[in-house]
């Protein structure tokens, strides 16, 4: 079993209460983590402007290398972890057995954290729309002969992680580069990605003093939001009601991403079936970027049985299994939970379940001691129903009977809309909606990232805030 210290700006620290981190299938003890507190991560956000030192000693452009380096190290090297080392297949291992979920999306996660790294030069590019640096490090330069002047607003990121997704640490990933500093606060289940990233880094030459970890309970998480200039907050939706409208906080919950079928292709629903499936069960239906619900005006009902016929292939598997899709849920009591609140949602008047017909009994099964919710379709005959509006970490969607005409103001919150339509004014009602983030048109998976554009907000924007400069020589 490995024992694993927080990072205190790079250093290790043993603390004296630590944390169990068990395997979900057995039971087993994995790891042994040292549990830091609030007050430590006050103590140690006193040195944060070090950590930014240490980055701004370092061009831009040499830390866009290391990152590089560290992209490939990430992805194929061994690596130390806590008291020992880790290879690639280990660390997919350890990740499956703490999270629940199969190995086959670990790599697939891994494979979206390595690439981030690896090609970072054309992201920061993408992110900064072009723009010189060296402004960055500098605070102000000249850009098509006009000053500019961009100023940083906090010495480190601060973020609060999750555990349901590796996928969205590639979130962060860029922070380093921009020569601010990391206090990272791991998920209670998966510290292994921040931990192996900031390895990573290390082996390939940025300052350890630039990144600090600290396992531990809410009161960690509280201590950084609220002494960072800057955090990104990964959480449920009473954590994005908590902290909206703080321009210190960027908080990243739930999706509620869709797929809307206008009235112009709607009779043809079928040529987008694979479409539809995968922005569901991709990942295992995780992510917020999976689709949660399907929107039509007419064939809902045939869409719904489409979908469920498909979905009811999906089964629990052991988690190293080449075929595994579904992730087990972890959290003592969160399946049967969800299982009971999907019920009271399908008794609903308008709303049938229509993946009840393709399985026996509760959508609640066990493997073991591994708890499972297996994907469930919901047809809902009015986007007025609560059952138009949920979102799981499983393979679910609501289909729902909704005019075309209505769309635009009836989703509601939406981080990724895929839109099937060629009509020019659906479309552009589309394009002007403040509920929507991401927007596809065409048969673009919600779940197709652009890793080039903005996942969720601009991390740049965020960190950096654009100011008037004016430059003048003082007379001697």
């Amino acid at each position: 079993m490995l024992t694993i210290a927080a990072l205190r700006w790079g250093q290790p620290y043993a603390s004296m209460e630590t944390d169990d981190l068990s395997h979900f299938a057995t039971g087993e003890p994995v790891a042994r983590m040292s549990r830091t507190n609030g007050g430590l991560v006050q103590r140690d956000l006193r040195k944060a402007s070090q950590a930014r030192n240490a980055l701004r000693a370092i061009p831009i452009d040499d830390l866009i290398a290391r990152v590089a380096k560290a992209g490939e190290l990430y992805l194929r090297g061994t690596l130390p972890m806590g008291d020992g080392t880790q290879t690639p297949e280990e660390f997919v291992r350890a990740q499956s057995a703490t999270t629940g979920l199969p190995e086959r999306l670990a790599r697939a996660n891994m494979q979206k954290n390595g690439f981030v790294l690896t090609e970072m030069r054309q992201i920061l590019t993408s992110l900064t729309r072009g723009l010189d640096l060296n402004v960055l490090t500098q605070g102000h330069g000249i850009e098509r002969g006009v000053p500019i002047s961009y100023q940083a607003q906090t010495p480190a990121l601060g973020a609060v992680l999750p555990s349901n997704s590796p996928g969205v640490h590639t979130l962060w990933l860029p922070v380093v580069p921009l020569q601010l500093g990391l206090m990272l606060k791991p998920g209670s289940q998966e510290p292994w990605t921040p931990y192996r990233i900031a390895e990573a880094f290390f082996a390939a030459g940025i300052p350890r003093e630039a990144i600090g970890i600290y396992p531990g309970a809410h009161d960690v998480g509280a201590a950084i939001l609220a002494g960072c200039g800057r955090s990104l907050m990964f959480g449920g939706q009473a954590a994005v009601e908590q902290h909206r409208g703080n321009p210190r906080i960027q908080v990243h919950g739930a999706g509620f991403s869709k797929i809307l079928i206008g009235d112009d292709v709607v009779d043809r629903w079928e040529s987008f079936l694979d479409v539809l499936v995968e922005s569901v069960i991709a990942n295992g239906g995780r992510s917020c970027i999976n689709a949660s619900g399907i929107w039509a005006s007419r064939h809902t009902r045939e869409i719904a049985k489409a979908i469920a016929e498909r979905l009811a292939a999906i089964r629990p598997l052991p988690p190293d299994h080449p075929d595994a899709l579904l992730a087990a849920f972890t959290v003592p009591g969160a399946a049967a939970s969800i299982a009971k609140a999907i019920d009271g949602d399908a008794a609903l008047p308008g709303v049938t379940d229509m993946s009840a017909a393709h399985r026996d009994g509760s959508r609640h099964v066990t493997l073991g001691r591994a708890n499972y919710l297996l994907p469930t379709v919901l047809h809902c005959d009015s986007h007025e129903s609560a059952a138009a509006q949920r979102e799981y970490m499983f393979p679910f969607v609501s289909v729902v009977h909704c005019e075309q005409a209505k769309m635009a103001d009836a989703i509601g919150p939406t981080l990724v809309c895929t839109v099937l339509s060629d009509d020019e004014r659906f479309r552009q009602q589309l394009l002007d909606s403040t509920h929507i983030d991401r927007l596809n048109f065409g048969p673009v998976a919600t779940t197709a990232l652009n890793w080039l554009q903005p996942h969720e907000g601009n991390l740049v924007e965020f960190l950096f805030r654009p100011r008037a400069f004016q430059q003048a020589a003082v007379a001697v």
